[in-house]
């Protein structure tokens, strides 16, 4: 005779079992984006300063969006995420930017009584993107209504790295 507790876990089991089918890590990527494309670039920058920063922009220049309700949210490339933004005259072009830790100015205090130390900034630790890709390929995330929708942009082209002058030019 099947027990009262053998009833119950066979009947719970298969329940767990299909709620965590449902998850999933891996974002689905749309088959078509939802704006028209230019010319994807990216292009690497550093300051003329010592400790001024360096980093990677990209830039997506869109000709048209197909859908009034879409707007661009994020980029995911080469292993980090930005929020994209527009310039402020027009929102023809989408502007993702990834400061790096180079060329970045460091104040750290090295003492034996560890109190004096208590300014010091944490190292960051790198978060995982969802995305396997390729070094000249994107993943641009948009908001569709309130659902987040992702679509691929490959063959991303890398323009020459750009030098900012310690000061501008007389």
């Amino acid at each position: 005779m099947i027990s009262f507790r053998h009833i119950i876990s066979l009947t719970i089991l298969p329940l767990i079992m299909f709620s965590f089918s449902q998850c999933s890590s891996q974002k689905k990527l749309q088959d078509k984006a939802p704006v028209q494309l230019k010319g994807v670039y990216c292009q690497n920058w550093v300051a003329g300063i010592q400790g001024g920063g360096a980093g990677t922009n990209i830039f997506i220049p869109i000709e048209a969006v197909t859908d009034k309700k879409v707007q661009l949210d994020s980029v995911y490339f080469r292993g980090k995420s930005a929020k994209l933004e527009t310039k402020p005259q027009g929102t023809s072009i989408y502007i993702g930017r990834f400061i790096s830790e180079r060329n970045k100015k460091r104040d750290l205090v090295m003492d034996g009584d560890g109190k004096k130390e208590y300014g010091n900034e944490m190292p960051t630790i790198p978060e995982k993107i969802p995305f396997e890709l390729k070094n000249d390929e994107c993943v641009v995330s948009y908001k569709e209504g309130s659902k987040t929708k992702y679509f691929k942009i490959e063959g991303v082209v890398e323009k020459t790295m750009e030098s900012f002058p310690m000061a501008p030019k007389q």
